[in-house]
């Protein structure tokens, strides 16, 4: 059986996500030790929270998780979870965990902020995170940071506000959510039904 864990690291939201994977079918449980990411055959990395107290409690577990990503395991980051996978951020000191080059910016210009709502995806690329979910699709956003990557190859998905941002990234076995499919309706359950398939193949 597939061994699947929500990572505690201090923030918030680690019910709602292991209830909606479970919706989907996708048995998963709860860690905060080092211990359960080492035993994992994939991860979940939720994000309500920010991000220098997040770089600082998974200082512990940084080697663990890039020796899990090198091994192929797949791991899921929503929203800050996302955001730790680059190298840094405008809301706070600390150097996330480099998975992709590239660096977190605030929001900018007249808008209401944080961006609280459902907006659209615009499908840039293929990716089987997003098998099945149609272009446009509303998804939930809470956040007032986004992604800006080196590398655009890794973007999967885009949104508007004010500007277009990157709103779902993925190299290989590390997938990225700016959103939170937790709270998108039926699109991020098939979402995250799409994760579970990829995880059990």
């Amino acid at each position: 059986m597939v061994k699947a864990v929500v990572f505690d690291y201090g923030v918030g939201n680690l019910l709602s996500i292991k209830y909606a994977l479970e919706r989907v079918g996708f048995p998963v449980s709860i860690g905060s030790e080092v211990q359960d990411l080492a035993e994992a055959d994939a991860i979940i990395l939720p994000g309500v929270g920010s991000f220098t107290p997040a770089v600082e409690k998974l200082e512990c577990a940084r080697e663990v998780l890039k020796g899990k990503v090198a091994e192929g395991v797949p791991l899921l980051g929503i929203c800050l979870g996302l955001q730790l996978f680059f190298e840094e951020s405008a809301e706070g000191s600390g150097v996330g965990l480099a998975f992709f080059k590239g660096k977190v910016v605030r929001l900018q210009g007249d808008l209401k902020i944080p961006h609280m709502g459902w907006n659209t995806l615009d499908i840039v690329k293929p990716c089987e995170l997003f098998d099945d979910i149609p272009n446009g699709s509303y998804v939930y956003f809470v956040h007032s940071l986004y992604p800006v990557p080196v590398d655009e190859s890794i973007v999967c998905t885009k949104t508007f506000y004010g500007a277009s941002f990157a709103s779902g990234v993925v190299d290989k076995n590390v997938f990225g959510l700016q959103f939170h499919p937790e709270k998108s309706g039926d699109v991020g359950l098939q979402i995250l039904r799409n994760f579970a398939r990829v995880v059990r193949r």
